[in-house]
């Protein structure tokens, strides 16, 4: 494989904290529509990198029902057959869940899963979503198959992952 070959990824939006967005009208912080393309995406340096965006749901992640991860797990097994890793954006409050459903869900796991997602919105001057993004990114291009959770500059293999609410991160149990 040359060094320089341009690699697809596949990255399928859920919703979740990553992409709420601030309702002036409302007053509300919100999912309403996928904001990855057009927020976060456009400013980062990927000439190696073709990326696939897919918006699946937009949702808060703690309103995620067992129909959504059902829906999720076949996004990725649709998605998997071209043979490119996948980093699956999702709310961090029942990302270690739907990463532990598609383990179990999805047989011959052929590629790189990354889940990833963000403490605090992609808008918020001080939000870890682009760190977490790139790093998803880099993990799916060089881990082996399987499903992981990228966070806060770690990966971590799944299933044994929970996030810790008292320090802001995800850790192996």
């Amino acid at each position: 494989m040359s060094e320089n070959k341009v690699q697809d990824v596949t990255i399928l939006t859920t919703g979740g904290t990553i992409e709420k967005t601030y309702d002036e009208y409302d007053g509300v912080l919100d999912n309403k529509e996928s904001i990855i393309k057009k927020m976060l995406l456009s400013r980062l340096r990927l000439p190696y990198t073709r990326l696939n965006i897919f918006p699946i749901l937009c949702k808060d992640s703690l309103k995620m029902t067992e129909e959504d991860r059902e829906l999720l797990a076949l996004m990725i097994r649709r998605r998997m057959e071209s043979k490119n890793p996948i980093v699956v954006l999702h709310g961090t409050d029942s990302m270690a869940v739907s990463a532990d459903y598609c383990l179990n869900k999805i047989k011959n796991i052929e590629v790189p899963l990354i889940f990833t997602g963000a403490m605090k919105p992609l808008g918020f001057l001080d939000s870890d979503a682009s760190q977490n993004v790139t790093e998803a990114l880099l993990a799916a291009k060089i881990l082996k198959p399987g499903v992981y959770i990228s966070f806060h500059n770690r990966v971590f293999s799944v299933p044994g992952v929970r996030k810790n609410k008292s320090t802001g991160t995800f850790e192996s149990y």
